[in-house]
């Protein structure tokens, strides 16, 4: 038998561990480390707090310790388990060292070993790979054809599950379109986050400028009227103008409001059946700049998708998240039936890289918008940013320009467009 020559010999996988840390939410996830003769990747994996029932499951060891939320038996899974498979695999066979995790798990949703873990353990290999090449991580996964920096969708009003006021829409966020580069749409983004402060100070007092878990202010807001009016007026002091350099976007989060007894949505005081809903948010596009609707209707809804997306699919980004799961599967059945124009990738959701990529070019290649996503339990961890890049979805969500587990992804993608001068590009385009 041939033996393998030195320069691929420092390809081979040598060591792969895992260990605690915590999360922004301070609770504790898995971080994993996976290490060749020739480089070295780290990964925390997030976890989200608004999740779909067909999301990857996120291993805990339960009982009272860390309060229930312990991770020891996923690291004890890389520890016995994983380690041994991928000793002397060559780190650059991203897909065979995914498929290998789903072999050893061998379960639907990642139950056994912990789609955290698995999360962990196939975003550390693709960085242990990066780094033994002496490459950019955008750079190794996506080729020499990555240098679209993608257009942030920054969420900087807290509702629904990710804060404590009544505002039952889970996110409203900014787009700053009216850029040419990155860094100029981070410096709208930040004027106008930090006009709304001001401006929630003012007529709230300070407890309004609380912010919920993705850094987003949650003021005592209850009606989603009240939310889009202080966005405008917070784009209008920036100086800039709401529908020409900013743009808004949503994430309804539907599933939190809606009522399976009944098959009705309770907002802003109201119920409301999927077709009223439709006519609710069409006026909603009417009346503000919206660009961009998340997850309108419950994950199982799949007729109220596809009437929306039927009605107003030309006029705006109806993205699909908790519906899909970043699940090919799922996918396949929503293209069918066309739920929705657009959906949302999370690696933790499906639990490899592999897997999501997967997810993102059928997607891409079926004519819907991708746009790449952080969870609301976020690390320090800038993989994203990476990510976004190498697939050239043109979009991220990721959070406030606040807390550092959300500008950590900010500050990556801004050097990522220093690296890439003169040829980056930025996606200042609305989505249709």
């Amino acid at each position: 038998m041939k033996r393998c020559t030195a320069v691929e010999d420092r390809f081979l996988i040598s060591n792969v561990k895992g260990s605690l840390a915590l999360d922004s939410r301070g609770h504790p996830t898995v971080k994993a480390v996976v290490e060749t003769a020739g480089g070295r990747g780290v990964a925390l994996a997030p976890s989200g707090a608004s999740k779909g029932k067909r999301e990857a499951v996120d291993l805990r060891d339960g009982g009272s310790r860390w309060l229930g939320k312990g991770v020891e038996r996923g690291i004890a899974n890389i520890r016995n388990t994983i380690k041994k498979a991928l000793i002397g695999v060559d780190v650059r066979k991203q897909v065979y060292i995914d498929t290998l995790l789903l072999t050893l798990d061998g379960t639907q949703n990642k139950s056994r070993l912990g789609g955290n873990v698995t999360t962990a353990v196939s975003i550390a290999a693709a960085k242990a790979a990066a780094d033994t090449l002496g490459q950019p991580l955008y750079a190794y996964l996506g080729g020499p054809q990555a240098r679209l920096l993608p257009a942030p969708m920054l969420n900087v009003i807290n509702g629904g599950a990710h804060a404590g006021n009544d505002l039952d829409i889970q996110e409203f966020m900014i787009v700053p379109l009216g850029a040419d580069k990155f860094i100029e749409a981070m410096r709208i983004a930040v004027e106008v986050y930090g006009n709304l402060k001001k401006l929630l100070v003012e007529r709230y007092g300070k407890t309004s400028i609380n912010v919920g878990d993705e850094g987003g202010f949650a003021p005592p807001l209850s009606r989603t009227r009240e939310a889009l009016d202080i966005l405008v007026e917070s784009i209008r002091r920036a100086g800039y103008e709401a529908g020409s350099s900013v743009f808004l976007a949503l994430d309804a989060a539907a599933s939190q409001f809606y009522d399976s007894r009944t098959g009705k949505y309770k907002i802003d005081g109201g119920e409301y059946t999927p077709e009223e809903l439709t006519d609710y948010y069409s006026v909603l596009m009417e009346e503000y700049p919206v660009i961009s609707i998340e997850d309108p209707f419950d994950e199982d809804d799949w007729e109220g998708f596809r009437y929306f997306t039927s009605k107003y699919g030309g006029k705006v980004m109806i993205v699909g998240d908790d519906v899909y799961t970043t699940s090919i599967d799922m996918l396949r059945r929503g293209v069918e039936g066309s739920w929705t124009n657009a959906v949302l990738v999370k690696v933790n959701q499906v639990g490899t890289l592999t897997e999501a990529i997967d997810f993102t070019y059928y997607a891409v290649r079926r004519g819907l918008k991708a746009v790449i996503s952080h969870r609301s339990g976020e690390t320090e961890d800038p993989f994203i940013a990476d990510l976004a890049v190498a697939l050239g979805t043109g979009f991220i969500k990721t959070g406030a320009p606040a807390r550092g587990e959300r500008t950590a992804k900010y500050n990556r993608l801004l050097e990522i467009e220093e690296e890439l001068e003169p040829v980056a590009l930025f996606n200042n385009s609305k989505p249709l």
